[in-house]
């Protein structure tokens, strides 16, 4: 067991904000892993300046635990490896987080695998969970934060999530070893919900609030939620993201979150309002809204077989495929907003990253 909570260095990102993509998964054309380009992946993504790594979870694709696939400990020891090279030679702390999933038994499983291979918290999904009551769930979460400080995951229930209301979010919000929450409901009530729920729970100072919420980005990022609690108001913002979206363009969403810091977005609402615009319409071809985000893991594999970093679009899924005019809309939105893609970053590194 570890009991302790995460490295001060690694904490202090996490609170400070960062760009946390969600790793995906490359495959082969006969759908098994690629190694090289797995490693290539998080090279691209450490070299654009990401603070932190998401692994195993709903873009790396959940299947990668079955039995016959028997990918998810590979999966996390090579972006653990290269986490541990990057921050060797950069000398600054990345965030290395887990996706766990399942039953109890099987999240304390990843939960202690994810200790042996040195990550720093996991990323809980309950989506497995979906008849299970707040107490079942809070003793579920519980269990699975006294092996490693973990991060809440409302997930948007048109890729498996479950609805989990306000009274969850606010004891959930009081486990000792909760320390962020990634909100993607893709749904403002609902979002709304778990900040209100931190900061009515008294834990608004412990747990950072991450934008999982791929359809809404930048005015989440720029949001200060104002909550009345304890007869004052307090002051609670989504610091940085941690999102699928961002497995894509890394370069641009590095440059994105620094440029919110330094204000640049502060004093000008129609220039937010379009940048954020522009964004939600590239989410939307990368994660096929139009069908439901049927496309949403093969749609972001297709822009980075553009770039060279995959060979194809391939999951563990045969049937996943993109979907009806999906590659026209890709077509669209890179015409669009070519300011938005890192396209020259990654063939300027390309090679590099694929040796």
């Amino acid at each position: 067991m570890n009991n302790n909570i995460l490295s001060t260095k690694a904490m202090q990102l996490l609170h400070k904000g960062t760009v946390i993509p969600a790793h995906p998964l490359a495959l082969n054309k006969h759908r098994k892993l690629d190694e090289k380009r797995q490693r290539a992946l998080s090279r691209y993504y450490l070299d654009a300046g990401v603070g932190g790594l998401a692994v195993g979870v709903h873009t790396t694709q959940f299947e990668i635990r079955r039995p016959d696939v028997n990918l998810f400990k590979p999966v996390l020891e090579l972006a653990k490896e290269e986490i541990d090279n990057y921050a060797l030679k950069s000398n600054r702390p990345i965030v290395r987080i887990a996706g766990v999933i399942g039953n109890t038994n099987q999240a304390l499983q990843e939960a202690q695998l994810a200790v042996d291979l040195g990550y720093d918290a996991v990323l809980l999904s309950l989506a497995s969970l979906p008849d299970a009551s707040n107490k079942e769930l809070l003793n579920h979460c519980r269990a699975v934060s006294e092996v490693l400080p973990i991060i809440g995951f409302y997930m948007q229930t048109a890729v498996g999530g479950r609805y989990l209301d306000f009274d969850f979010w606010y004891e959930f919000a009081q486990i000792k070893n909760v320390v962020a929450i990634k909100m993607a409901p893709f749904n403002r009530y609902q979002t709304f919900d778990v900040a209100r729920a931190v900061v009515e729970s008294g834990c608004a100072e412990k747990i950072a609030l991450y934008t999982g919420n791929d359809d809404n980005i930048l005015v989440d990022l720029m949001t200060e939620f104002q909550i009345q609690s304890g007869g004052k108001v307090i002051n609670k913002r989504i610091v940085g993201g941690l999102l699928g979206h961002w497995s894509v363009w890394a370069k641009e969403a590095v440059t994105l979150l620094e440029d919110i810091k330094k204000g640049v977005y502060a004093n000008d609402s129609g220039k937010l309002l379009t940048m954020a615009a522009k964004i939600t319409d590239s989410n939307a071809a990368f994660f096929d809204a139009a069908n439901n985000f049927s496309g949403c893991i093969v749609g972001l594999h297709e822009v980075l077989r553009r770039q060279g970093l995959l060979e194809g679009t391939w999951t563990l899924n045969e049937n996943d495929c993109l979907s009806s005019k999906q590659k026209a809309e890709i077509d669209r939105v890179y015409k669009a907003y070519p300011e938005l893609n890192d396209d020259h970053f990654v063939t300027k590194n390309l090679e590099a990253w694929l040796q």
